[in-house]
């Protein structure tokens, strides 16, 4: 992940009273990243659903769950230090988790249906 710039030539006392500046670049390139290893989680998720044997509501809290533990993953890779890297802990901890339930369905389906169908 890529932090935002700092302003090097400025004392402490005056980088105090300072805003911290998001690059727009490393902000894009960060919520790519989000959004990469959501589909990726997804995709992984709904394969393990789907040979598991999971239908219904099951399914789905294997979902939410393994989001929360990606989410939890990212905050971590960011070193507890979200302010860093992103605008708000909303953008790590939401964005893309609906985006991902399609691709989880998906190969879910997918899964369950070559392992228990066929």
């Amino acid at each position: 992940m890529v932090g935002h710039n700092e302003s090097s030539g400025k004392k402490s006392s005056e980088a105090t009273n300072d805003v911290p500046t998001l690059n727009a670049e490393s902000l894009q390139s960060n919520m790519k990243i989000i959004y990469y290893s959501r589909t990726f989680m997804s995709i992984i998720g709904g394969v393990i659903a789907g040979i598991l044997g999971f239908t219904g509501l099951s399914g789905f809290v294997l979902y939410f769950l393994i989001m929360a533990v990606t989410s939890v993953g990212l905050i971590a890779k960011a070193g507890f230090q979200v302010h860093s890297y992103f605008d708000s802990w909303n953008q790590i901890i939401l964005d893309g988790v609906l985006g991902g339930l399609l691709s989880f369905v998906l190969f879910w389906t997918f899964a369950y249906d070559i392992v228990h169908i066929f």
